[in-house]
């Protein structure tokens, strides 16, 4: 049988987008929309992106394929470099505050009054009124119960979940100009406005654990002795077997006989899979997986 071959989809072939984005929400999203055939130039303040700074290898990966130029946009020559790349441009990539972008005479109204066929995304840590807070990552994590204890979360999810929706709302400003004035002739589509809100991304990551999914009391929060971390003899072994048919295999494997949803929930079945999965090597754990096919992952 012949192997599928793959297919590179590429929706933005054709758009060109403009960011004025820095850090990491924008440009993670600028990355993605390039890889779905955008064009795609930045526009860096003459210091650059922070991100350059801190972290070269990320900044590299995030702006393959990126046109950077460098403007002081408080400057004329700055302005007038800006106005010729928003000339020639179908989308506008913002994470500025709102006021600091009306400074700017970048404020949707203007922007629209000048530029009519031109989109904004705009990239802001709140939604709506809240868009001149101050905030970061953790504090959205933390606002909807993201953060355990005192660590750290092991990666950036509100600016990571938000590039993602940045990037969704670049298709949907493209899609909306091509169905708006599919079949009308008019050369010229409308542009539109889409706010982005960090914090809303967020929220939409901590849905699961609203509804409980991921609460010490839910399937996936630690409830179900099949879907846990445990300690194995020479580290650890994530076990995600949450079907039945898994949870049998695991179950079979540890010498229980009982693998319904109730025994898996029993606080003796959670004993004897810690006491069995701890005299297994990662080694050994990784046949088994192979041999009985358990889903789980050893770590160190």
């Amino acid at each position: 049988m012949a192997t599928p071959k793959k297919t590179l989809l590429r929706p933005l072939k054709g758009v060109r987008i403009l960011s004025l984005a820095l850090n990491l929400p924008g440009p993670a999203a600028l990355m993605r929309c390039r890889a779905m055939g955008a064009t795609c130039v930045k526009l860096e303040p003459p210091a650059g992106d922070p991100m350059g700074h801190y972290n070269k290898p990320a900044y590299a990966q995030l702006h393959e394929g990126v046109k950077v130029l460098s403007a002081d946009l408080k400057t004329v020559a700055g302005q007038k470099l800006l106005h010729r790349e928003l000339a020639k441009s179908d989308v506008l990539l913002t994470s500025f505050r709102p006021s600091a972008l009306v400074k700017l005479g970048l404020g949707w109204r203007a922007l629209h009054k000048s530029y009519p066929t031109l989109s904004q995304v705009a990239i802001v840590g709140a939604p709506g009124a809240r868009a001149e807070e101050p905030g970061h990552d953790l504090t959205y994590l933390a606002d909807h119960g993201l953060v355990s204890g005192l660590a750290l979360p092991p990666t950036l999810y509100a600016d990571m979940g938000g590039s993602l929706m940045a990037s969704e709302a670049v298709l949907q400003a493209a899609l909306l100009q091509g169905e708006r004035y599919a079949g009308t002739g008019d050369p010229h589509p409308r542009g539109v406005f889409i706010e982005v809100a960090l914090a809303d991304a967020a929220g939409y990551l901590a849905l699961p654990r609203h509804w409980g999914l991921t609460q010490p009391t839910g399937s996936v929060g630690g409830a179900h002795a099949g879907y846990k971390v445990y300690p194995c003899k020479d580290g650890r072994v994530a076990v995600a077997a949450l079907e039945p048919h898994f949870a049998a295999a695991l179950c079979a494997a540890a010498g229980l006989v009982d693998s319904d949803v109730r025994a898996m929930l029993s606080p003796a079945t959670h004993a004897a899979i810690a006491a069995f999965l701890l005299t297994q090597t990662r080694r050994q754990l990784d046949r088994l997986a192979l041999a009985k096919d358990i889903p789980l992952h050893t770590l160190a």
